[in-house]
């Protein structure tokens, strides 16, 4: 299909749009995609249809399968430093590791007994420590999980200590927290505030922490704005850049906060994610579809 870009800095977004490179639809049927993952290993990449509670399979020349199903209405994925998947299963409230042998253990699942919300997205910074953020979007509505009251009451970002297991409150600043990543050296924690999605003049930005060398967050303020439509999931790439959704397609903001181009899609965009044998394939879960397009630059190491 055609690729349709938006160059807003030529300068410094032009280098990453490759003219003949075409935006390929890959699958289509899903009620709403999300987490994508890739396996280098594998050469697959692994993505949640949440309201069909499944998790699908993608390969080079083999096309779509189901993962796993039911999936706990399955959101965010990634993997750990073993290579793990860990995934936010939003029904179940839990963020879960799948093991080798394929058997489920659960990271998080309560704080100070009570449950979670709805885990949402999550990654993993290079000392193994899991960062989550557990939104309250699985508990409004039986769509993309089970209706229910919150628990603990706010929308927070967790962490989970890579040594103990303990479970503690990164961050409960933001009103809807949802996707999430660090910048390359890690040194900032990039996080989507989506509050506008249900509160009438509510957030729609990508905020930054300054991550402290004990783990904690400090200095918070907004890197950007998104228009139209909320930021759900995004990524970085190996300069710096943060590759968003949004209602219109895929944003690129460029590390000091500017927008700089555009990936214009016909449907609203979730989350997305860097793949392929050289990291230049970006992948993208839409509402119904899963969309790829070949980039100039590559995804950051860590996710």
């Amino acid at each position: 299909m055609e690729t349709r870009v938006e160059i807003i800095n030529h300068k410094r977004f032009r280098p990453y749009v490759i003219g003949t490179a075409q935006m390929e639809k890959l699958y289509t049927g899903m009620r709403w995609g999300e987490g994508p993952v890739w396996f280098a290993d594998l050469e697959m990449l692994l993505f949640s249809d949440i309201p069909n509670d499944r998790i699908l399979r993608w390969a080079e020349g083999a096309g779509v399968s189901v993962f796993r199903a039911p999936s706990n209405h399955a959101n965010g994925n990634t993997r750990d430093r073993a290579g793990r998947l860990l995934t936010c299963e939003s029904g179940a409230r839990r963020v879960t590791r799948t093991e080798a042998d394929g058997s489920i253990t659960v990271i998080a699942e309560s704080y100070h007994g009570k449950r979670l919300n709805s885990p949402n997205d999550i990654v993993v910074s290079a000392d193994g420590t899991v960062w989550f953020t557990d939104p309250d979007y699985g508990i409004l509505s039986d769509y993309t999980g089970d209706k229910a009251e919150s628990d603990i009451g706010v929308c927070n970002v967790f962490r989970v200590d890579p040594q103990c297991g303990q479970l503690s409150v990164a961050t409960g600043d933001l009103v809807k927290p949802n996707g999430l990543a660090f910048s390359p050296d890690e040194r900032i924690l990039y996080i989507a505030d989506s509050g506008a999605s249900h509160i009438e003049g509510g957030p729609h930005h990508i905020v930054a922490f300054d991550v402290n060398e004990a783990g904690t967050l400090s200095n918070r303020r907004v890197h950007a704005e998104i228009s139209p439509g909320i930021p759900d999931g995004f990524r970085v790439d190996m300069d710096g850049n943060i590759w968003t959704s949004a209602q219109d397609g895929v944003h690129c903001i460029a590390p000091d906060g500017e927008l700089i181009g555009k990936i214009l899609l016909p449907e609203h965009v979730a989350n997305l994610t860097f793949g392929g044998r050289k990291r230049n394939r970006l992948f993208i879960t839409a509402a119904s579809s899963l969309y790829s397009l070949f980039v100039g630059t590559k995804g950051a190491l860590r996710p």
